[in-house]
C-alpha cells in the first residue's frame, strides 16, 4: 500500500516530463492517489500530451489562477470528475516576465510587471487553496514550490520577491487554516533543467555554484528527489507539519562561503 492510498490529489502545472510537478503527478500515482492535473491557454496542449505516459493518465483539466469564474468553478469541475473530497493540492505555478523582471533588470522593472509576478506567484496559492477549500476534507495537504527567497540570486531579481512573498503565504496559510485541519507547506529545490529555468537569463550559473558546493552533489536534470519531498509531505506521514520549508537541494542552504 502506498502512502497516499485511497487520496486525490491536484497537481498544477504539469508541463513537460522534466518538471518537478510531472514528477508528483508519476510518484503520486504510484504511491496510490487519484491524480488531476491542470494548465491552462497554449499549455494545455503540452500537458495532454505528456500525461498520456502516466499509467494511467490523469484527468486534465484548464485552470487559469488569475480567473476568477474558473476558480469558482473549480470545485464543481472536480466534483464532474468523480473528486467528492480533495486531499491534498500541489501549487506549482510561477511566472515573471524575463524581458523585465529576470536577467538584471531589477531596478527597472514596472509594476505592472512585479504585480503578475506576484499575482500569478504567490497569491495564487491562497487564490487556489480558497478554491479548493469547499472539498477539503477533515485534513488537508497543500505544497507549493519555491527557490529558496531567503537570500537574492544573480539574474532571479522579481521573481525572487515574488518567491519571498510565496513563502511568507505558505506560513499565513498555515496560521490561518490550521485550526481547519489544512498543512501548508513549501520545498526549495535545488536548480532544475525545466521550462520554467530555461526560461530566466544567466541561470547556467546555478548548476555551476550547486557543482561545487552540494555536499550531496545535485543533477540537475533529475526531479525526482523534490517531487519524492512534495509526496511525503502530502501523505499522513507529516501530520503535524506546517508553515515549513522543506530543502531539497544537496545541502547547499546550509553551508558557508
Amino acid at each position: 500500500m502506498g502512502i497516499l492510498e485511497g487520496k486525490s490529489i491536484l497537481v498544477t502545472g504539469v508541463t513537460h516530463n522534466t518538471s518537478i510537478a510531472y514528477q508528483v503527478a508519476k510518484i503520486a500515482q504510484e504511491q496510490g492517489a487519484t491524480v488531476v492535473v491542470s494548465n491552462f491557454g497554449r499549455a494545455m496542449s503540452l500537458t495532454n500530451r505528456v500525461v498520456r505516459s502516466l499509467d494511467p493518465a490523469p484527468a486534465v483539466i484548464e485552470l487559469n489562477v488569475t480567473d476568477e469564474q474558473q476558480l469558482a468553478g473549480l470545485a464543481d469541475q472536480l466534483r464532474e470528475l468523480g473528486i467528492e473530497r480533495l486531499d491534498g493540492v500541489v501549487h506549482s505555478i510561477a511566472y515573471a516576465n524575463p524581458e523585465t523582471a529576470l536577467g538584471g533588470g531589477f531596478l527597472t522593472t514596472p509594476w505592472s510587471d512585479v504585480g503578475d509576478a506576484v499575482q500569478i506567484s504567490a497569491y495564487s496559492l491562497v487564490s487556489l487553496t480558497m478554491a479548493c477549500k469547499p472539498l477539503f476534507g477533515d485534513e488537508a495537504s497543500v505544497v507549493g514550490l519555491t527557490f529558496d527567497a531567503r537570500v537574492s540570486w544573480p539574474t532571479y531579481d522579481w521573481m525572487g520577491v515574488a518567491k519571498a512573498a510565496l513563502e511568507s503565504t505558505t506560513r499565513y496559510l498555515a496560521r490561518f487554516l490550521g485550526p481547519e485541519g489544512v498543512r501548508a507547506n513549501v520545498v526549495a529545490a535545488g536548480p532544475l533543467d525545466t521550462i520554467a529555468k530555461k526560461a530566466i537569463p544567466g541561470s547556467g550559473t546555478f548548476n555551476d555554484l550547486w557543482e561545487q558546493r552540494a555536499p550531496l552533489g545535485w543533477d540537475t536534470t533529475d526531479a525526482v528527489p523534490t517531487a519524492k519531498a512534495v509526496v511525503a509531505l502530502l501523505s499522513d506521514w507529516f501530520p503535524k507539519t506546517t508553515g515549513e520549508m522543506v530543502h531539497v537541494d544537496g545541502g547547499v542552504h546550509s553551508m558557508g562561503g
